[in-house]
């Protein structure tokens, strides 16, 4: 690699040993679409030294970031603004500087196609954020490192706060002239589409679907936390093993190329040492007790599959309040 690819990188953050197994996929999907741009993975303390290991087999460079480290310039700040903490985390990325543009990917994408022309965008692009589309999502956005935009930002966050907590609160009060800037700093949806986006437009994703370049799995449950047949490889949903609805087929994509590392790189003892401590994630066969399990909660299945379809049961379970409350659930 030569040129103007080493000075580009792909960016993401592993906070914790389950969003490193996010990064494990994440950073093998972008090989398999055959990347020619550097990989940079930020981590923390918190990520075991085996899941580094393997880490350092996909990715080109792990930096370790602490924002409590006593050497780092916003660790004073940071004493008083303590809920800052992951936000500042993230903000890291502006400081490597050894690379003249970057783009961010949070740990919980998937690449499907070659994204690599996302460096021909400046700063700062992304995409429409589907609970308000005035903001952008910042789970995927290009950047350009620079130790004085990481300074105001830092300031920018001790001064404002974030408006929903996070960084994404943060990121679209900082750069608030996103919505009025050309259409060279809009990212098509397919750059970051929501996994669950095609619950609520099915026909917009059946007819772009095919298009999709990145999966964003949103939400509070993350694909690594989801059972799985270890036989298979196939994901257990509630109502048995066959992924009935497109998020649930993007879900199995993930586990896919999961299971395409571990066959390759990771031996099973190894697997094991490195989940033991992520999250709900189990490995287990698909018995005839998790068989009765999902013959019950098929029936929440067939209601999805049937809105997918356009069948809509307006006066019933798709009633306006159940489906606030299953957006409050997923998006909470």
């Amino acid at each position: 690699m030569a040129g103007r690819e080493n000075k580009q990188a792909f960016v993401s953050l592993a906070t914790n040993n389950g969003y490193a197994l996010g990064a494990l996929v994440l950073g093998h999907s972008l090989r398999s679409v055959n990347t020619n741009r550097q990989l940079a993975l930020m981590i923390t303390q918190e990520v075991d030294s085996q899941v580094r290991q393997e880490l350092l087999g996909i990715w080109d460079r792990l930096i370790v970031v602490d924002v409590l480290d006593s050497e780092d310039s916003a660790n004073l700040a940071l004493l008083q603004r303590p809920d800052l903490g992951i936000t500042f985390t993230k903000l890291h990325a502006w400081k490597l500087v050894e690379y003249e543009k970057c783009v961010f990917l949070d740990a919980d994408t998937l690449v499907l196609q070659n994204v690599d022309d996302l460096f021909n965008r400046p700063e700062i692009s992304a995409a429409p954020d589907i609970g308000w589309p005035d903001c952008f999502n910042s789970g995927v956005f290009v950047f350009v490192p620079s130790i004085q935009t990481h300074e105001a930002l830092i300031a920018h966050a001790l001064a404002v706060g974030s408006f929903d907590g996070g960084d994404q609160g943060l990121l679209n009060s900082y750069f608030n002239n996103w919505l009025h800037l050309g259409p060279e700093h809009r990212l098509p949806f397919v750059y970051n589409l929501h996994s669950n986006s095609s619950y609520t437009y099915s026909p917009a994703f059946k007819r772009f679907g095919n298009d999709v370049k990145i999966v964003h799995f949103i939400g509070r449950k993350k694909p690594w936390q989801y059972t799985v047949n270890l036989e298979t490889g196939k994901v257990i949903h509630d109502h048995g093993i066959i992924s009935v609805t497109s998020s649930e087929r993007f879900i199995q994509q993930w586990w896919d190329v999961y299971n395409e590392i571990a066959a390759h790189r990771i031996t099973s003892h190894e697997i094991n040492q490195i989940t033991s401590n992520v999250g709900n994630l189990q490995f287990r066969s698909f018995t005839e007790e998790s068989h009765a399990t999902a013959v019950t909660s098929s029936q929440d299945s067939l209601g999805r599959w049937r809105w997918e379809y356009g069948q809509i049961d307006y006066g019933g379970v798709d009633s306006f309040e159940n489906i606030q409350r299953r957006l409050d659930e997923t998006l909470s």
